[in-house]
């Protein structure tokens, strides 16, 4: 699936609700799965940010306990196409209370089998693409007061030279100190924006509503991962405590924009 900018100087891909190209004037913004670092392009997290292992898998919520794998069921779930036009698509995925869900990380890398969620949901996720940038939304409808945490997990294509900086809070932070975080991430607590400043190629500005943090996360030189996240995770005991969750309003938006400069 295709969408061009009216300009026609901009192009995305996207396959099953994952967004899996970007092109600005020809030059390629995401990653590339066929490339070392990360098999997917995009994803995202949710209700459950980060890994569960140390509970035992278990997440507590006010309606019990409940057997949750790294990053949440959602990505456990297809989307659907709910809408399209010349400038957008919307997708959706929705989960039906208590339904119990294959892991796909059992049993290689995960000894839960099933998954499950005591609070039904729909997620929507809208890609809007404009002449000077990509903007990506989402809704989440649920029951009043549903524990959730959220993140949009996007990975960008780097140069591979080490030599890029993402600056945000009045600090400059390199891919080799990135890479030094490991799979805990650099955390950019109480932001709403960062930059990817390239020596050669687009810069990118990564402006959000609703998330106020990011992590960063590679293990490569030609890959990185801006992630806005509600909450970040690792935190040591602080790992899946209730103040780390957001409650659902019964209707909740966030939003990210990508700005290629």
């Amino acid at each position: 699936m295709i969408l061009i900018s009216k300009d026609k100087n901009s192009i995305i891909k996207i396959d099953k609700g994952e967004l899996i190209s970007y092109k600005k004037n020809g030059e390629e913004l995401i990653h590339q799965k066929k490339n070392p670092g990360w098999r997917n392009s995009d994803t995202e997290m949710f209700p459950i940010i980060g890994p569960t292992e140390p509970n035992n898998f278990i997440v507590s919520t006010p309606k019990g306990n409940y057997n949750q794998d790294q990053h949440g069921l959602l990505r456990e779930l297809e989307y659907t196409l709910l809408n399209q036009d010349d400038t957008s698509f919307v997708f959706q995925k929705k989960y039906a209370a208590y339904t119990a869900i294959e892991n796909s990380k059992y049993p290689n890398k995960s000894t839960v089998r099933l998954v499950s969620w005591p609070y039904s949901f729909s997620f929507q996720k809208k890609f809007e693409l404009k002449n000077n940038g990509l903007k990506i939304s989402f809704e989440i409808r649920a029951e009043n007061g549903m524990p959730f945490m959220l993140g949009y997990h996007p990975a960008f294509m780097l140069q591979g030279n080490l030599d890029e900086i993402i600056e945000s809070n009045n600090q400059q932070i390199t891919i080799p100190t990135i890479i030094d975080g490991g799979s805990k991430a650099f955390s950019i607590l109480n932001a709403n924006e960062v930059k990817l400043i390239k020596k050669e190629g687009y810069n990118l500005a990564i402006k959000t509503k609703g998330f106020n943090n990011f992590m960063l996360w590679t293990e490569v030189s030609n890959m990185l991962c801006i992630e806005p996240i509600t909450a970040y995770p690792y935190v040591g005991k602080e790992m899946l405590s209730e103040k780390l969750f957001n409650k659902s309003n019964g209707l909740d938006h966030f939003e990210v924009l990508i700005t290629p400069f």
